[in-house]
């Protein structure tokens, strides 16, 4: 990359770039040292949100927003704040590609259905008795279940228990507002009826990793809810062997029907730390949104130290140094734009090579309460 020099600070350089402002038009060679890093520099930082302050907001949105009083959702979401100059809203941006919210609804609530080129997928943090229904099928959720939407199906929720229902959602809202390809359409009768039977999908997969013959060819959504009793004997039946040095025991979600990601922007995944576990540092080209679903530890990212307990929320950035320590056996689920870095061949990854894998903490991470 062309150093800055003398003359490109020279009256004649900067008044000829200032010059080309009323053209709308812009100089390559004062542009390309801020476009064009030696490596990724993303604006997102790293942050955690904490579980307390999520459920109390939560709580007193409850007070105020109905899906009855327009919204469509009561979802709060993640706003990562190094990303609010994005304008409006700051794109609802928890990394520099993806959207995380948490949502509440409430027993007898109905949130209309809807569709949207955006992909969504949902894990349930809290509660049971809520369903949510796409294309016909409803589909029960329960603490720890991973659920999909593929982009365009019709989807809504509604609630037939007796407790307050929370679950972490996450879009790639700030990928497709940024491509201007951004579609929204109501279902015109507000909520879905069911078409098929009940957990239809959960159903014909009871066989875990065995497909229906019919879905030998790929489907978008073959299975829409992945149950975490599933979930859960999969990494047990990694915990008989050595953990992974960076990221424990970990499982990916995946589409039955391809083989692939299950959600095609967004991989998913669950893993487990065991107690005492400390992981190697390493960075990568795609940025982690993690949620703390159960235990305690603490994560330090780029030398600072977040401290985590189940129920709180973190950002990894896009080729930030971090390593991950366990105080009891913890899992923690997360996504992160991975896909998309593949599909642009973008993915790469590092190793930390000093002090035996391990990152020097320099700072402690200090989470704004309510």
């Amino acid at each position: 990359m062309a150093e800055k020099t003398e003359f490109m600070s020279s009256k004649l350089v900067l008044d000829f770039n200032k010059d080309l402002e009323q053209y709308n038009l812009g100089p390559l060679w004062e542009a390309i040292p801020a476009l064009m890093h030696k490596q990724p520099e993303p604006q997102a930082k790293a942050y955690l949100w904490k579980g307390e302050v999520i459920y109390k907001k939560l709580m007193e949105a409850s007070t105020i927003f109905t899906p009855d009083r327009g919204g469509e959702r009561r979802a709060i979401y993640f706003q990562n704040p190094g990303l609010t100059y994005r304008q409006p809203w700051g794109w609802a941006s928890t990394t520099q590609t993806l959207y995380a919210a948490a949502q509440l609804i409430l027993p007898s609530e109905k949130a209309p259905s809807h569709r949207h080129s955006q992909a969504a997928l949902r894990f349930i943090t809290h509660g049971e008795g809520a369903y949510t229904i796409v294309q016909g099928e409803r589909i029960f959720m329960e603490e720890g279940d991973f659920l999909i939407t593929p982009k365009n199906l019709w989807h809504g929720h509604g609630h037939v228990g007796d407790k307050p229902m929370i679950w972490m959602d996450v879009l790639d809202i700030p990928v497709i507002y940024s491509m201007g390809g951004t579609f929204f359409e109501p279902y015109p009768e507000k909520l879905e009826e069911p078409s098929v039977p009940d957990n239809f999908s959960s159903h014909r997969y009871e066989g875990g990793m065995v497909r229906p013959i019919a879905d030998r060819y790929p489907k978008s959504a073959p299975l829409g809810a992945y149950k975490w009793n599933k979930t859960e004997d999969a990494i047990k039946g990694l915990g008989r062997y050595e953990p992974d040095q960076y990221d424990g025991y970990a499982v990916e979600y995946i589409n039955p029907s391809t083989g692939e990601t299950a959600n095609k922007n967004i991989a998913s995944w669950m893993q487990k730390l065991p107690k005492g576990y400390h992981s190697k540092a390493h960075r990568h080209t795609h940025a982690t949104i993690y949620n703390v679903f159960k235990g305690s530890g603490y994560s330090i990212i780029n030398g600072v130290r977040f401290d985590w307990t189940a129920g709180d929320y973190f950002v990894v950035p896009n080729w930030a140094w971090h390593e991950h320590v366990a105080d009891e056996d913890s899992y923690l689920f997360s996504v992160s734009d991975l896909p998309i870095m593949e599909q642009f061949d973008l993915e790469q990854s590092q190793a930390y090579e000093q002090n035996k894998g391990h990152q020097t903490i320099i700072g402690e991470f200090k989470p704004k309460l309510a």
